[in-house]
């Protein structure tokens, strides 16, 4: 493995990371044009983040060697291989070595992050580094109130990222900046960039032709230490769109119908592509709309060919130097003539009708005009409690002014919204732009509270209290996830998701049986009346206003800076590293439980109230799978502890097997681990006692976060095994001496009544991740790599 702490690399990430303030605007600070372009063109000094000749180059080599066209995310992803010429490349079965441009880091990720990062000894980040206080902002009263109180109750986590950021060379939006993913579509993504980012929900920046990447924060600890690296060699899905969106269809109803097509875990393994003439009447941040919830079908990421959308957005933020470079080799930031989709769907635009997916999962697909009908067969809630329109999926200029646009209508005719409704801003610069051009207004006068620059209720950040816990009722939102609870806590809450325009149109009506195609809302005085499609500019016709400034750059020395973290702290706890390997087989394993159905990794590590020990290893595993439905009994959180016959939590069971020296195994069902990055639904278990978890298959992101904290995620050869499982079995994992890429495992599964079952599991580790077993987690290989 490679490292690079040379003081002039130190200084060329330096001189990156202030061009990508000072370049999301001349606004900000109001640089000259000729400084701007001196410091845009240092952006893409090699060490820094790739050029765009060595992505030709690159992309040069990897065609010649495969004799064949490239797909446009192939360019990007071969673009940044470590060694273009020696890599072994196939899709779905390789592993890639690669060199990121960047990181970006939210603050509830973060702070594991850094923790690791601290841990690994190293003085300097390698690559340009940003952290995004989004988090932990409460939604409560409103924007103003809820952020000060944000940072009086989280001053002790912002002051450990804002000093980790300043000591480690990491830029800090503090928050009130915005969600990071709006924040890096604003600042950081490019045509042609590899991104990684510790949130799921980091493609997004895929709307500006980006392979932007959800990760775990080892991964991304990884990329900051300036080692290669490591991604399965992705598929590629193809979505042709033909035709034009129109009228109540948005941008949103494209990755909607995408979700109810593939399902939650159709895109796993694979990126998916969008091409065709259809993407045109497509705006940049609709685009990263549709990319934003790609992390819905468990895609890689999603990205677009760049177009003169994406060059109209870069030039609206202050890149127009990166719009002209990208003009000058837009023939690699867009997919050769002849290339190879391992899928393809197709989708008319012009032909497309708005949708609402869920509930409880956002890949159930139905349209508008015929969800009232499914719901009451279904037995539903039809009255709509609240409509919440924001989130990084949906917080976009467009986003509001199309929502303005029908909130205006209805106060035309002295209406105001059914439903509580509230309204995220994407970032500060969003929040200062609409409050200038009026749509907060209106949306406040329709009866909408606007909420903090955050991602508030879309990750359970919410404080709602016109319901009871276990109160049947019914939410409308613009986001991403729709999973049990995820948003209030209330299983059951029944959320469905949509574009911002149908939630307004259903806020307005109250009801899940209005469909604003066809049905009438009746005015004040009595007049019948239909809202009229939405309309909204994609961008400001006077420039954004950037707001307030909400960076810290990095100091150049931080010799003198202090990062505390107190012994006594509750949200804030050093790590210690895990233990290696024994060189034994995992013998007598004990289920700890056996996980009935969807196990994300919400039901595995909720968020909400728990965000707050997000920094805390040992204090957060107290919510260590308290989501997930035990088969016993169909129950949550009640498992049987196997050495007191008595009943107890998740998370204290498992403790007491750990005193006890008794390692534990978990066992599930399909894509477990689904949803958020969040990889302490990895170290919790590490933590806490467990050893292996088996199941039917896995996601992407969870899989990679158990292996690099020294787990072993095991797969079924047959998923009927699954079945032969009992609660009460202990499990043996042979063949650990021979643990090689390609070899299954033998798993002797060792009944109560004394029988046995030998059964065969699979696993996906490559020869590193080998080593990250043997070691007891990546950290601590690495460590033993200086």
């Amino acid at each position: 493995m490679r490292y690079s702490y040379s003081v002039c690399r130190q200084n060329i990430a330096s001189m990156a990371r202030r061009w990508l303030v000072l370049g999301e605007g001349v606004r900000r600070l109001h640089v000259s044009s000729a400084f701007k372009a001196k410091v845009a063109m240092s952006r893409f000094e090699p060490g820094t983040s790739i050029s765009y000749e060595k992505l030709h180059e690159n992309i040069d080599i990897v065609r010649k060697r495969l004799n064949r066209p490239l797909t446009l995310s192939e360019k990007i992803v071969y673009g940044h291989l470590d060694d273009p010429v020696g890599q072994d490349i196939a899709r779905g079965r390789t592993y890639l070595r690669l060199r990121p441009d960047r990181v970006a880091m939210q603050d509830a990720t973060a702070q594991m992050a850094m923790l690791q990062f601290i841990s690994s000894g190293l003085p300097k980040v390698a690559v340009p580094s940003t952290i995004h206080c989004d988090h932990l902002i409460e939604a409560q009263i409103g924007g103003v109130e809820d952020l000060k109180r944000a940072k009086e109750v989280n001053q002790e986590v912002y002051n450990f990222l804002a000093t980790a950021g300043a000591k480690y060379g990491v830029g800090f939006w503090k928050p009130g900046s915005g969600i990071i993913h709006q924040i890096i579509l604003e600042n950081y993504a490019y045509p042609g960039v590899l991104l990684i980012g510790t949130d799921s929900h980091t493609p997004n920046g895929g709307g500006l032709g980006s392979i932007c990447i959800g990760v775990g924060g080892a991964d991304a600890v990884d990329v900051m230490a300036g080692i290669p690296w490591e991604l399965k060699c992705p598929n590629v899905i193809g979505v042709k769109l033909t035709g034009s969106l129109s009228g109540w269809t948005s941008p949103k109803d494209v990755i909607l119908k995408v979700a109810g097509i593939l399902t939650v875990k159709g895109g796993t393994g694979a990126i998916v592509e969008y091409h065709g003439p259809g993407v045109d009447s497509i705006s940049c941040t609709g685009m990263a709309t549709i990319c934003n919830m790609g992390a819905e079908i468990g895609a890689t990421t999603s990205v677009f060919p760049y177009n003169h959308r994406m060059k109209t957005y870069l030039n609206k933020t202050g890149r127009a130097d990166i719009a002209a470079l990208a003009d000058e080799h837009k023939d690699d930031l867009i997919p050769d003539k002849g290339c190879k989709y391992d899928q393809v769907i197709e989708i008319n635009l012009s032909e497309l009708k708005p949708h609402i997916n869920g509930p409880f999962t956002p890949d159930l697909a139905h349209p508008v005009s015929e969800i009232g009908a499914v719901a009451e067969k279904n037995g539903w809630p039809l009255e709509v409690k609240v409509g919440l329109i924001g989130s990084c999926t949906n917080s976009s200029y467009e986003d509001m002014g199309r929502a303005a646009s029908l909130a205006k209508q209805a106060l035309d005719k002295g209406l105001k919204c059914k439903a509580a409704f509230t309204v995220t801003p994407g970032s500060e610069q969003i929040r200062a732009t609409i409050e200038r051009d009026g749509f907060s207004k209106i949306l406040r006068d329709v009866g909408g509270v606007v909420l903090a620059n955050a991602c508030g209720p879309c990750i359970g950040q919410w404080d709602r209290k016109d319901v009871k816990k276990g109160e049947k009722n019914t939410i409308v939102t613009s986001y991403n996830r729709n999973f049990t609870s995820r948003n209030d806590a209330n299983p059951a809450t029944h959320a469905f998701v949509t574009s911002p325009e149908i939630v307004t149109a259903m806020a307005i009506a109250g009801t899940l049986k209005f469909d604003p195609e066809t049905d009438y809302l009746t005015a004040a005085n009595g007049e019948k009346f239909k809202l009229e499609p939405p309309n909204g500019d994609e961008l400001p016709a006077r420039d954004f206003d950037p707001g307030q400034d909400t960076y810290q750059h990095p100091p150049a020395e931080s010799g003198s800076v202090m990062v505390d973290v107190s012994p006594t702290s509750t949200r804030l706890q050093l790590l210690e590293p895990f233990d290696k390997w024994n060189g034994k087989d995992l013998e007598d394993l004990q289920v700890l439980i056996k996980v009935k159905g969807k196990c994300t990794t919400d039901h595995i590590s909720a968020a909400g109230p728990w965000l707050k020990f997000r920094g805390h290893l040992d204090n957060i595993s107290n919510n260590m799978l308290i989501g997930a439905i035990n088969i016993e009994n169909d129950a949550v959180n009640k498992i049987k502890n196997r050495l007191t016959g008595e009943y107890g939590g998740v998370p204290d069971v498992a403790r007491h097997y750990k005193a006890n020296g008794l390692s534990w195994v978990v066992v599930g069902d399909d894509n477990y681990g689904e949803g958020s990055s969040r990889e302490h639904a990895a170290l919790e278990p590490r933590h806490l006692g467990g050893r292996v978890i088996l199941v039917k298959s896995f996601a992407r992101i969870h899989e990679t976060n158990l292996k690099k904290q020294g787990m072993l995620p095991l797969t079924f050869a047959d998923p009927t095994d699954y079945d032969k499982i009992r609660p009460d079995d202990k499990i043996s994992i042979t063949g650990l001496a021979t643990f090689a890429p390609g070899k299954p495992l033998k798993g002797v599964v060792k009944h109560g009544d004394g029988s046995q079952d030998i059964i065969t599991l699979n696993h996906t580790f490559n020869e590193n991740q080998v080593e990250w077993f043997h070691a007891g987690s990546a950290l601590n290989r690495m460590k033993e790599l200086q």
